[in-house]
């Protein structure tokens, strides 16, 4: 998420407060089976490299711009490779992916804080670009399994996102849905056209032999 200053700050040019993060879905006490986090940072900044060894896995920096952070997560199984992502900072709202929220107390809905981003305002809007990554373990060791199964969870309060995971994935379906039968639309005309292509070249040869037919017999 970032928060626009407002205006260019004067001793560095930046814009921009952002925080890049990596949190459970299911708000479990992912320490339990993540050793530790890494971020990777674009080259302009002092230390590039981020290593998080507990909870809350994030970073919080300032900047101008937009870049790929590297995320790489580890388990305390050493038997299990790391997992390396990668997220997009976004800043502006243009970007794809975006929403605006008003930063209110975490004890409010979320659903209420969801508005249309404005003018900036002295830094009061968030911008929010969560993505959902899934980490799916083939045939996890038993101590992996264990560690798994008993992650407890962080509150026992109902667990709310900024972003509205199950929502997105239900238009990402419904738009797949539609891509496909738009594709198959196309499809079938496709097939009318070749076939009517066909069938005019058919009759063209036909008049053609005809011709040439007519001509020797005159």
């Amino acid at each position: 998420m970032a928060r626009y200053f407002g205006k260019k700050r004067e001793e560095d040019g930046h814009t921009h407060e952002w925080t890049v993060y990596v949190k459970p879905y299911h708000n479990e006490d992912m320490s339990t089976y993540i050793k530790k986090v890494q971020f990777k940072l674009h080259d302009s900044y002092a230390n590039q490299t981020r290593v998080l060894t507990h909870p809350p896995y994030e970073v919080t920096e300032t900047g101008w711009g937009e870049f790929e952070i590297g995320v790489k997560i580890f388990f305390h199984d050493p038997n299990e490779r790391p997992v390396t992502l990668y997220h997009i900072l976004k800043l502006f709202q243009s970007s794809p992916g975006t929403s605006c929220i008003t930063f209110i107390p975490a004890t409010a809905p979320l659903s209420s804080a969801s508005i249309p981003c404005a003018t900036p305002d002295g830094g009061k809007k968030i911008l929010v670009a969560e993505t959902y990554e899934e980490l799916v373990f083939q045939e996890p060791s038993a101590m992996l399994h264990q560690l798994l199964q008993n992650s407890p969870q962080l509150t026992l309060s109902e667990h709310r996102h900024h972003t509205d995971f199950d929502a997105k994935k239900l238009k990402t379906l419904t738009n797949i849905t539609l891509g496909k039968e738009k594709v198959s639309r196309e499809i079938g005309d496709l097939r009318n056209k070749i076939q009517l292509a066909k069938e005019t070249l058919s009759k063209f040869k036909e008049k053609i032999s005809e011709a040439q037919t007519d001509g020797i017999t005159d």
